[in-house]
């Protein structure tokens, strides 16, 4: 793979002879076609297909999120590819030879912030949840100010729901209503925390699947 300079010609999409040209992170790119294979991908490669095609699907929806909050970048890689591998590793079991998200060990985000002290999560009626926590603003980096967030996912209708930037760490309780198509369907919770500026994010903590009312 090689970058192409900005010269006389410029960059190019698309595939010319043997070579093919991309843009990529802003770079205009050259690389070889690839060759093509007769070999037939073993069952684990297969099934490393289907997992990786089960983490995509799933984390796709919160993209932004995960882009903002999970971590660091790791060279070029971007946050959420650093999300989708840690889902891919610590995420997913096998049942019944089918891959499967554990919901209990996804994270939606990932940083050094102090997260919630002691949260949890109420059903009120009327598709409504409560949110409670205790203070510890001034626990390590913890301040007063950082804002609060909610990650709601229903795996029945494989949807999800974000509600950010609620309410400050300490107000100490946060409301929300998730639409009525959610009505006698379990969603799970996660929460975390950011900073007033979003430098910095607390990691995600798992609430529970809990049925909406």
């Amino acid at each position: 793979m090689a970058e192409i300079k900005k010269g006389i010609l410029g960059g190019f999409s698309g595939k010319v002879g043997t070579v093919v040209g991309v843009n990529w992170r802003g770079k205009d790119i050259i690389r070889s076609l690839p060759k093509a294979t007769k070999r037939v991908p073993s069952d684990l490669q297969l099934m490393q297909q289907i997992k990786f095609k089960k983490v995509i699907d799933f984390l796709q929806p919160i993209r932004p999120v995960l882009n903002a909050y999970f971590g660091s970048k790791a060279g070029l890689l971007s946050r959420y590819n650093v999300a989708t591998s840690y889902t891919l590793g610590n995420a997913v079991d096998m049942v019944d030879d089918l891959p499967v998200i554990v919901m209990q060990r996804v994270l939606v985000s990932k940083g050094d912030l102090v997260g919630f002290l002691l949260p949890t999560i109420d059903t009120v009626g009327g598709n409504g949840f409560q949110m409670n926590w205790e203070n510890n603003s001034g626990q390590g980096n913890a301040k007063s100010t950082d804002m609060t967030n909610l990650v709601c996912y229903c795996e029945e209708l494989n949807s999800f729901e974000v509600f950010q930037n609620m309410v400050s760490r300490d107000v100490l309780t946060a409301d929300i209503v998730l639409p009525t198509y959610y009505n006698g369907k379990k969603v799970n919770f996660w929460a975390f925390l950011n900073s007033q500026t979003k430098a910095m994010a607390s990691t995600s903590i798992y609430l529970g699947e809990h049925t909406v009312v």
